[in-house]
């Protein structure tokens, strides 16, 4: 009988993020706040689309908000780190009560 390998899950600076074609979860959908990343433009390098632009937002995960009540915060990045590394420090302050 053959036993399932469970996937790993890609993680930046300990928490998941998940992927659904252009949209980048980050964060746990347990927590109260998650950061959802938007990918706006891509570029093409060495026959690899990369993400060129983002929409970054901190959003609630109450499932009894609308959808934008939801949005606490929102930005423009461009690239993927710049997103991601803004995305670290809303989701960080948010989860600590400092927002």
């Amino acid at each position: 009988m053959a036993v399932a390998k469970k996937a790993k899950t890609l993680t930046f600076r300990d928490r998941p993020l998940m992927r659904k074609d252009g949209l980048i979860y980050y964060g746990s959908m347990g927590d109260k706040y998650i950061i959802m990343l938007q990918v706006l433009e891509s570029t093409t390098v060495k026959e690899m689309q990369v993400a060129s632009k983002l929409s970054v937002e901190l959003q609630r995960t109450d499932p009894n908000l609308k959808s934008k009540d939801r949005v606490v915060r929102r930005s423009e990045k461009s690239g993927l780190y710049p997103a991601l590394d803004i995305a670290s420090i809303w989701l960080e302050r948010a989860l600590a009560g400092k927002m």
